[in-house]
Order: structure tokens, then C-alpha cells, then sequence
């Protein structure tokens, strides 16, 4: 007698599921172009700019306007943190990664600062097992050994071609990995409004310092707009990220990461006419299908709690 309305009951879960998942897709897309568009105005802004300059707006533009919304009067507490030292090193982990690829961007295209950044995933997975304990397997550690190939593949190292910026970027990518970790620890101790406000401070604290040496006037109003966009392409990503994991598992929302390529692409060819040479393009897609294929035993062992790490 109760088997139809269980039935319905459980037949509408399954489609608000369906729904907020894809919701939860749409806006990890949203974020990764709102990121791509970060990433293009910071190169642009570059050829006439200290990238210091553009770093330094990049953080005081998005602080300002995550303020706007999320304060101690619209989120009572948002300050409070249980791990203020953790924040703080996570806030300069995120100053690092992004002032070393702001550097890179100056010589090298989106695509290639991009290709080298899909490295992440590889070293978080590398890295946690020391500090996390989440050590990977054969088969994983397999498939990272093959994304490091890819990555030396985009910058072959020792063939005459590869650009100093590449240590840059290359550096970004381990400063953005142990950011990555830092937030995964953080995301059990805080709420993530508060670690969003702490995570510009150091950028913003960092470099207003050395503001008065690096200090252009933009002068034009076209220049203005650029810069303030420049802050709400980082703050508005990154609330659409948070968003987008609040509506969906992070196992969903992964493999959409790799998108982005196709966006810095389009924004790399239509802005400065870049088109990365195949062997980049060969390198950018091993060093994809390794992360996904981490992905992929990932979800393997969560959804089978039988399988050895």
C-alpha cells in the first residue's frame, strides 16, 4: 500500500538530485570562464603594467567587493576562525601561486601557464600522502609519473626552446597544490565565507608595501574597468566554485576542470592571436587524461570501499 508513494517520494529526490547537480555543473563552468577571464585581463594588463601593480589590484579590487557581501553584518562571525595560522599560510600560498603565474603570463600564452597549472591535481595527490595520509596506489602513482611526462613535454627542458617563465609558472603549480591541501584541512575547521575573506589579505597586505615603487597611474577609463574587473573575475570565481560544490560532489564537478583549455584557447587566439604548437597541445592532453584517469580510481575506491588504495 506504501510502495507508490515511497516510490514517488524517492522518484522526486533522484530528480532534485539530477537538478542540482547540473545546477552544481553549470556554475563550475561559470567559475572556470569567470578564472580564464581573470587570467586573460592579467596578461593584457601586463604588456603595460608591473605585474606586481596588476598583482596588487588583482586583491584589493576582489576584497573589496567580496566585503560587500559577505562582512560581519551580513555573516555575523565570518572573521572568527579556529585556525587563524592555517589561514594565513593559506592566504600566501594563494598570493604566490597567483603572483608567479602573473609573471609568467607576461612571456608565455594562456594555454602553456594553463597546461603546466593541470599539474595540480597530480601533486595534491603526490602530496597527500605525507601530510594527509591519503597515500595512492600503484596505478595512480603510475599515472602521475605519465603527468609529469606530459608536463615536461609542454616545457621541454633542455632542447633550447623552453622559456625561463616556465620555472614560474612551474612554481605557481606547487604553491597552488599546497594551497589546495591547506584549503581541504581548513574546510573541516571553517566555513567557507570565512576562508574566503582571509584568502586576499595576504595579497593585499603583501604588496601594498611595495605599492608606492610599482604604482602606475592606469590613467584611461578603459584601463580603470580593466583592473576592476580583473578583481571581480577572481571574487565572483570563486564564489560560483563554492557555490557549485555546494550543489554538487567535488567527484562530479572535477573532470569540468579540464575545460578551462578550451576557454584559454578561444582567449588566447581571439586577444593575442596565440595558437600553442602541437607539441603543447600533445602535452596539455597527456597531462589531461592522467588527471582524469586519477579521477577515475578515485571514484573507483570511494564507490568501492573494497579496493586497496
Amino acid at each position: 500500500m506504501d510502495a507508490s508513494p515511497s516510490r514517488s517520494a524517492a522518484q522526486t529526490l533522484a530528480k532534485l538530485d539530477r537538478r542540482n547537480r547540473l545546477i552544481g555543473i553549470g556554475l563550475m563552468c561559470g567559475a572556470l570562464i569567470c578564472f580564464s577571464c581573470l587570467d586573460a585581463t592579467a596578461k593584457w594588463l601586463n604588456r603595460s603594467f608591473d605585474p606586481l601593480f596588476t598583482v596588487w589590484w588583482r586583491y584589493t579590487a576582489s576584497i573589496a567587493l567580496v566585503t560587500l557581501f559577505i562582512n560581519p553584518a551580513t555573516r555575523p562571525g565570518v572573521y572568527r576562525t579556529n585556525r587563524l595560522a592555517l589561514q594565513v599560510v593559506r592566504s600566501v600560498l594563494l598570493f604566490l601561486s597567483t603572483a608567479l603565474n602573473f609573471f609568467a603570463l607576461r612571456y608565455l600564452q594562456l594555454v602553456e601557464t594553463m597546461s603546466i597549472m593541470f599539474a595540480t591535481p597530480l601533486l595534491v595527490a603526490l602530496l597527500a600522502g605525507p601530510l594527509l595520509g591519503e597515500w595512492v596506489g600503484p596505478r595512480r602513482l603510475v599515472a602521475i609519473g605519465v603527468g609529469f611526462l606530459g608536463v615536461l613535454i609542454i616545457t621541454r627542458p633542455g632542447i633550447g626552446s623552453m622559456h625561463p617563465a616556465v620555472l614560474l609558472s612551474v612554481a605557481g603549480t606547487f604553491a597552488y597544490a599546497f594551497y589546495s591541501i591547506t584549503t581541504r584541512i581548513l574546510a573541516a575547521h571553517d566555513s567557507s565565507e570565512t576562508t574566503m575573506v582571509y584568502s586576499g589579505l595576504a595579497g593585499m597586505a603583501l604588496m601594498t608595501p611595495v605599492l608606492p615603487f610599482v604604482w602606475t597611474n592606469p590613467g584611461s577609463s578603459a584601463a580603470w574597468l580593466e583592473f576592476i574587473a580583473l578583481g571581480a573575475f577572481g571574487a565572483i570565481g570563486h564564489w560560483l566554485l563554492i557555490l557549485a560544490h555546494a550543489r554538487a560532489p567535488a567527484a562530479i564537478l572535477s573532470p569540468f576542470i579540464y575545460t578551462q583549455i578550451l576557454w584559454m584557447l578561444a582567449l588566447g587566439y581571439l586577444i593575442f592571436s596565440d595558437w600553442p604548437d602541437p607539441v603543447t597541445l600533445i602535452g596539455a592532453g597527456v597531462v589531461i587524461a592522467s588527471g582524469l584517469y586519477l579521477l577515475y580510481r578515485e571514484r573507483v575506491r570511494r564507490l568501492d570501499p573494497t579496493v586497496s588504495p
